[in-house]
C-alpha cells in the first residue's frame, strides 16, 4: 500500500471505518493501484469462504433426518456426502483457471449465484435423486468460488501487513468453518427442519454476491489469456474425482475393495498423465512452477497432512460426545467453540501479527506442534472423560495450533506467484484441503474400527449381562477413537517437520519484489517473499 495512503487503513479491519462509501470508477485507488474499499471487499470474501467451508460439515448431522424424510438407503446415505467432495475436490484446479481467465471477481460471483441455486434445489428436493444432483452442483460451482476467493485477497492486498490481518481473518473461518457448520447443522436440525441446512446458505450468498459486485474493484491486469488446457482439465478432474472416491469407497468398503484399488490405480494413472501433459504444453492447466517452488510445495504438502488430523478429529468428537456422553446435536455443536475460539485467535492474534516480523515456519511448524499437543491430550479419551478437563483445553490447543499455523500457510500459498496463475494457485490449496480430508476421514475411521474390533475381541470373555456388554462397547469405541488420534498426533507432528525443513522463505516485506524485470511485469505479480 502507498505510504500517501490514509493512515487508518494500514488498520486492518478498523480500516473499514476510513472508507467513506464506495470509490467512483473514475477516481484513483492510489499510487501502488491499492483500493479504499478492499477492506470491505474482505467481508464479503469473508462470508463466502465462511459459506463453502461450513457446507462441507453442515449436511453430516441432518443427514440421519433427510435419509428419513427421503427413504434414502443406507447404501446410498453417503452419496449425499460423497456427491459434493467429488465435485468440489475434482473441479478445483478448473475452477482455479477458469477464474484466472474469466476474472476473479465475475468467476467469484458466478460461484455464488450457483451456489445459492443449488442449496435452493437441495432444500426443496422431494426425492433422493434430486438432493444428489444439488450436492454435486454445489461442490462445482463451490470450486468455481473457493479458489476465485483466495486469489483475490492475494492480488488485492499486497502490502505485507495489510496482507496479515486479511489472511489472519480468512485463515480463522478456513479452520474454524468446518466446527461453525457442525453447531450450524445442529442448531437448525433440531429446532428447525433438515431443509434449512441448504436454505441458510441463500442469504450468505446473496449477500455476499452484491456485496461483491458492488464493492470489489479487481486490480487491472494479470489476467491469464492463454487458451484452455482441455486435456490438462480432464485428466485433472478424472483423476482427482478417482482419488477422492477412493479414500471415500475405502472407509465403507475396506481397503482391499477392488473398485477401491482400481480408483487408487486409476488416479495414479490419471494424475501422472497430467503432469507428462502439464510439462509439454505451452498453456498449461497447473503451471508446474507453481508447484514445485520449494514453500509453496511446503504448504501444500504441510497443510493437506493437517487437514488429515483435523477432519478426523471432527468425526471421532462429533461421535465420542453424542454416542458415548449422550450430548444432543446441538449441544455437540456448541461443544466445538473451544476449537473455533481458539483458531480465531491464534489466526488474528497470533499469525496476523506475527507474521510481518517472523518468518512463516517459524509460526507455521510451532503452530502445529501446539496443535499436536492438543492431540495428544486427547489420546487419554475414556468413556467418563471430563468435557472441562480433558476436551476444552485441547480443544483450545488445537484451534489456537491450527489458527496459528493456516494463517501464514494461506498467506504464503500465493505469496510470490504470478498474477495470472493466483487462481489455480489458490486452487491447489482447496485441493490439498480437500484431498487430506478424505484421506483423513477414511484413514482414521479404518484405524478406529480395527482397534476396537481388537479390543471387543480381546476383551469380550469378561463381559456378562446386558450392562457389561453395553459398557464394554463404548470403552471398545473410546479405544479405537483414542487409538486413530494417536495417529493424528504423529501427522501433525510430520506436518511440523515440513514446515520447518521444506519452508524457508524469510519474513514477508522484509524486501520488496526482486529489482530485476520490467514494470510491467512488477504490476502484475504478487510481491514476494525476502528469502
Amino acid at each position: 500500500m502507498s505510504r500517501t495512503a490514509p493512515k487508518r487503513l494500514s488498520d486492518g479491519l478498523d480500516g473499514l471505518d476510513a472508507v467513506d462509501g464506495l470509490d467512483s470508477p473514475d477516481r484513483p485507488a492510489g499510487p501502488a493501484g491499492a483500493d479504499p474499499s478492499r477492506w470491505k471487499a474482505l467481508v464479503f470474501i469473508a462470508l463466502a469462504q465462511l459459506m463453502v467451508v461450513l457446507d462441507a460439515t453442515i449436511v453430516n448431522i441432518a443427514l440421519p433426518s433427510a435419509q428419513q424424510d427421503l427413504g434414502i438407503s443406507d447404501g446410498n446415505r453417503q452419496w449425499v456426502i460423497t456427491a459434493y467432495a467429488l465435485a468440489f475436490g475434482g473441479l478445483l484446479l478448473f475452477g482455479g483457471r477458469i477464474a484466472d481467465q474469466w476474472g476473479r471477481k465475475r468467476a467469484f460471483v458466478v460461484g455464488l449465484v450457483g451456489f445459492a441455486a443449488a442449496s435452493a434445489l437441495g432444500g426443496a428436493a422431494a426425492g433422493e435423486a434430486t438432493l444428489l444432483a444439488s450436492r454435486a452442483l454445489q461442490g462445482a460451482f463451490g470450486a468455481l468460488l473457493a479458489p476465485a476467493a483466495l486469489s483475490l485477497l492475494a492480488v488485492m492486498f499486497t502490502d505485507a501487513r495489510e496482507r496479515a490481518k486479511a489472511f489472519g481473518v480468512y485463515g480463522a473461518i478456513a479452520g474454524g468453518g468446518g466446527a461453525v457448520g457442525l453447531i450450524l447443522g445442529g442448531v437448525l436440525t433440531e429446532y428447525l427442519d433438515w431443509r434449512w441446512t441448504f436454505y441458510v446458505n441463500i442469504p450468505f450468498a446473496v449477500a455476499a454476491a452484491v456485496g461483491a459486485w458492488l464493492v470489489i474493484r479487481e486490480p487491472a491486469g494479470g489476467r491469464n489469456r492463454s487458451p484452455l488446457d482441455v486435456p490438462g482439465v480432464l485428466l485433472s478432474t478424472l483423476g482427482l474425482v478417482a482419488l477422492v472416491y477412493g479414500f471415500t469407497r475405502a472407509e465403507s468398503h475396506g481397503w482391499t475393495d477392488l473398485t477401491t484399488l482400481g480408483m487408487f490405480a486409476a488416479s495414479v494413472a490419471l494424475l501422472a498423465a497430467f503432469v507428462a501433459v502439464e510439462a509439454r504444453v505451452p498453456s498449461p492447466l497447473l503451471p508446474l512452477r507453481v508447484l514445485t517452488e520449494r514453500n509453496r510445495g511446503g504448504v501444500y504438502l504441510s497443510l493437506g497432512l493437517a487437514v488429515i488430523a483435523m477432519f478426523g478429529l471432527f468425526l471421532f468428537l462429533t461421535y465420542y460426545l453424542q454416542i458415548v456422553k449422550g450430548y444432543s446435536p446441538v449441544r455437540t455443536g456448541f461443544a466445538f467453540l473451544p476449537m473455533i475460539a481458539g483458531m480465531i485467535t491464534g489466526s488474528t492474534q497470533i499469525g496476523a501479527r506475527l507474521m510481518t516480523r517472523v518468518p512463516p515456519r517459524l509460526l507455521m511448524g510451532p503452530g502445529f506442534l501446539v496443535a499436536a499437543a492438543g492431540m495428544l491430550l486427547l489420546t487419554q479419551l475414556e468413556v467418563d472423560s471430563s468435557y472441562v478437563g480433558l476436551i476444552l483445553p485441547a480443544q483450545l490447543l488445537l484451534g489456537l495450533g491450527m489458527g496459528t499455523a493456516f494463517m501464514p500457510a494461506m498467506s504464503l500459498s500465493t505469496y510470490g506467484v504470478e498474477a495470472r496463475d493466483a487462481g489455480v494457485a489458490s486452487a491447489m490449496v482447496n485441493t490439498s484441503q480437500q484431498v487430506g480430508g478424505a484421506i483423513g476421514t477414511a484413514l482414521l475411521n479404518t484405524v478406529a474400527a480395527s482397534a476396537t474390533t481388537s479390543y471387543l475381541a480381546a476383551h469380550a470373555a469378561g463381559a456378562t449381562g446386558p450392562e457389561a456388554l453395553r459398557i464394554l462397547r463404548l470403552e471398545g469405541m473410546v479405544h479405537g477413537y483414542a487409538s486413530a488420534i494417536w495417529w493424528a498426533v504423529g501427522i501433525l507432528a510430520a506436518s511440523a517437520v515440513i514446515a520447518f525443513t521444506l519452508i524457508n522463505s524469510g519474513r514477508p516485506g522484509a524486501t520488496t519484489a526482486a529489482s530485476s524485470g520490467s514494470a510491467a511485469e512488477e504490476e502484475t505479480r504478487v510481491p514476494v517473499i525476502a528469502h
